[in-house]
């Protein structure tokens, strides 16, 4: 029987960018947005907090776009201040690019694994899929879900008692399936 595990966010993750005031790199969104007009021309940024001194960063999320080029629906969305909206924008490699932002999801997600019922079985089919692109260690999640020690996880790894089509170092942010045979 395949085993369901989900990696899902628990609130925004930080963005790493250097504040100017304080040279903190540590900055909390909360999914306010500030929007710009200049006649027919529109300018968007999603606001972050520095954690350290509190001084507002704005991250470029439209840039002189012409009004009429901007989907309604969008537009309303930063408007209300769409936390969802934020939470898309901060994953997008475009926008990290475009604002050299990187972001950190330490304590920003947690695993739900469906329950413990299949820990005492002799082998164990799971397939973990990732809510959003939560880059995290593989080793991790399979020790917290079948409340291992990281040490134990890599030695079965080792001993081939834990297999999988992707590789399990390293950091991954999409779905994949592994077994464990005890």
């Amino acid at each position: 029987m395949l085993n369901t595990w989900v990696v899902m966010p628990t609130c925004l993750p930080t963005v790493l960018r250097r504040c100017p005031a304080c040279t903190s790199e540590r900055f909390r969104a909360n999914g306010k947005f500030r929007v710009n007009a200049n006649h027919k021309l529109l300018d968007a940024w999603l606001l972050v907090l520095c954690t350290r001194c509190g001084d507002t960063a704005k991250l470029t999320v439209l840039e002189r776009m012409n009004v009429r080029s901007i989907r309604p629906e969008l537009l309303d969305r930063m408007h209300a201040n769409d936390l969802d909206l934020a939470a898309e924008l901060l994953q997008d490699p475009v926008l990290q690019r475009r604002n050299r932002t990187a972001l950190d999801w330490d304590d920003a997600w947690r695993l739900d694994t469906g329950g413990s019922d299949h820990l005492d079985r002799e082998v164990i089919d799971v397939s973990v899929r990732f809510a959003a692109r939560i880059p995290v260690r593989p080793v991790r999640l399979i020790a917290d879900g079948c409340g291992l020690p990281r040490a134990e996880v890599e030695r079965l790894i080792t001993d081939g008692k834990l297999v999988s089509a992707v590789r399990l170092s390293g950091r991954l942010s999409g779905d994949f399936t592994f077994t464990l045979k005890r």
